[in-house]
């Protein structure tokens, strides 16, 4: 028994030290915690192909220089592409609006198509589309894209 009672206090000692560990543990808030939005590969998500091109005026010194054509599709979470339809007339207009900002701002002069400047342009389009469609909106694909000069 002298033998066994050290070792039940050791034990004793041991287990009441994990758990005041556990409970006074510094709590995290849930924004910390919480991992960013990664895919799940086994959710396929579903793409809604917008009807119509967009079709976006370069204007330089009062006149059109330029005509700037896109496609765009909207990456969205199962079983929304409905909502996306539904919801398509004002979804193309806001997205439009971001297209002439962009181009209003020279977005669609020089090299348009550098990587960085159409890592902007997805992640305003993206914005806007989720301003619309909530967080089920995960991406705004470029699907087509040309310029015409006049």
């Amino acid at each position: 028994m002298g033998k066994l009672l050290p070792l039940i206090l050791a034990m004793a000692g041991l287990a009441a030290g994990a758990g005041a560990g556990l409970v006074l543990k510094p709590h995290e808030p849930a924004a910390e915690t919480a991992k960013p939005e990664v895919s799940d590969p086994t959710v396929i998500p579903e793409y809604a192909k917008l009807s119509n091109q967009f079709v976006v005026p370069i204007v330089e010194e009062g006149r059109i220089t330029s005509m700037v054509a896109l496609s765009l599709s909207i990456e969205v979470g199962q079983g929304m592409t409905e909502m996306v339809y539904a919801l398509e007339p004002k979804l193309r207009d806001a997205l439009l609006q971001t297209l002439f900002d962009h181009a209003n701002t020279g977005g669609f002069r020089g090299s348009f198509t550098d990587a960085a400047n159409l890592v902007l342009l997805r992640g305003a389009l993206l914005e806007v589309a989720r301003k619309i469609l909530g967080d089920g909106a995960t991406d705004v694909l470029i699907t087509d894209i040309v310029r015409q000069d006049v």
